[in-house]
């Protein structure tokens, strides 16, 4: 591994190199078993590496043989020392807002020699199910004629520029062998901002949201009343109570 006295930007270069050979290594080992994503954790004691993938137990192997074996390629790449690396499989919780395991997904169909139309709604149809704002996606390539073409199949909400692409949009790109030619695949879901705020943090939204409270319920309004404090007349056959006396003041000696 590099040394431990470097630069900040030597640092950030360093970890940058760090994720992308790891992400790429773990994409093409893990791709049948739902590989989604990989985060990489360092601490002054040792590295943690924390790949997500759909299908874990495929990931940890018979009595964790899978899980060892990554474990001991990449400490021999990187050289790390014994017990310096540990890598830990987590499952996704969502599987139909991962990119990345929708275009596996939709990659294994084509090859299965699936219909690309029936395949590519079966995965909007499946990511808007699970919750997402938006889907879209795009195979390109030699669809059926010599002539290559792009198809695109989208649903509900998406958007293309801003920050907020990068918050909210997850996007994930393969390439399909097949016998007429090389397929891409492109599959970019947009997920619900307001689903995606962590418990106890305030929800997030798009800049452009406007949230307009509803109108507060007003009081009733009475009729109003006429209160009459003329003295009544007595009634045929009823005393009028006598007036009572004043108090006197006594004088003071």
């Amino acid at each position: 591994m590099a040394p431990t006295n470097i630069s900040t930007k030597r640092k950030h270069v360093s970890d940058g190199v760090l994720y992308a050979e790891l992400n790429e290594f773990f994409g093409r080992e893990l791709s049948e078993e739902g590989y989604s994503g990989v985060e990489v954790r360092l601490t002054p004691s040792k590295t943690e590496i924390i790949v997500r993938a759909t299908h874990t137990q495929r990931v940890l192997g018979e009595n964790g043989r899978r899980i060892r074996e990554l474990t001991s390629l990449v400490q021999k790449r990187f050289k790390y020392a014994d017990g310096a690396v540990v890598i830990y499989a987590e499952r996704v919780q969502q599987r139909g807002l991962s990119a990345v395991a929708q275009c596996e997904s939709l990659k294994y169909k084509l090859l299965n020699g699936l219909a690309i139309r029936r395949a590519a709604y079966g995965v909007v149809r499946y990511v808007m199910e699970s919750g997402a704002k938006g889907v879209e996606v795009v195979v390109s390539g030699k669809l059926r004629a010599a002539r290559a073409k792009a198809m695109k199949f989208q649903d509900g909400f998406m958007i293309h520029s801003g920050q907020p692409v990068r918050d909210f949009i997850d996007t994930a790109t393969r390439h399909v062998l097949l016998r007429q030619g090389v397929l891409g695949v492109k599959v970019k879901i947009m997920r619900d901002p307001a689903a995606d705020a962590k418990p106890g943090t305030p929800k997030s939204s798009l800049p452009d949201f406007v949230n307009i409270h509803p109108p507060k319920e007003d009081a009733p309004i009475t009729e109003p009343t006429v209160v009459d404090y003329t003295p009544k007349e007595p009634q045929p056959g009823q005393t009028q109570p006598e007036a009572e006396a004043a108090p006197v003041a006594e004088p003071v000696a």
